[in-house]
């Protein structure tokens, strides 16, 4: 079941809360994990929408895996963000605050696959960030290069 059709059925455009949840997937070498999205040709973490009865480390494993390919091990909590700046409203009208969880792995498998959600996936040098963010994804890259010598 698709949540976000189910919930909007109800409660059409007005907000709701919903929760995401992503992983900065990071290499032996500490390289970021990003993909360049398909919806709007920004690039940005891997990570999506909770379905109902997922776990937050279920649905970051689930996202990563469909946008990326790659099959996370052991991950920890890196920071929760939520808030009046998770505010959006999406072009076709819908309008939500959005909870993200986001978890830090170094460990991982699997080959780099595209799909219909990702245009390109690559690994960046912290310092070299591609140009176009995502910019919801603004305040989260402003946080992870802040930490860059705890990650």
């Amino acid at each position: 079941m698709d949540y976000i059709k189910y919930i909007r059925k109800m409660v059409g455009n007005n907000y709701v809360i919903l929760v995401a949840a992503g992983a900065l997937v990071l290499d032996k070498n500490n390289r970021l994990l990003l993909h360049k999205r398909s919806d709007n040709g920004y690039w940005g973490l891997p990570g999506g929408f909770m379905e109902l009865g997922e776990s937050a480390e279920e649905t970051a494993r689930r996202e990563i895996y469909e946008e990326t390919g790659i099959i996370l091990g052991e991950m920890e909590l890196f920071n929760v963000y939520s808030g009046n700046s998770r505010q959006q409203i999406l072009e076709n009208g819908h309008k939500f605050y959005d909870v993200i969880i986001l978890f830090k792995c170094k460990d991982f498998k699997g080959e780099i696959t595209l799909n219909n959600e990702s245009l390109d996936v690559k690994f960046f040098t912290l310092d070299s960030l591609p140009d176009r963010l995502f910019p919801s994804q603004k305040d989260i890259f402003e946080d992870l290069l802040s930490k860059i010598h705890k990650i």
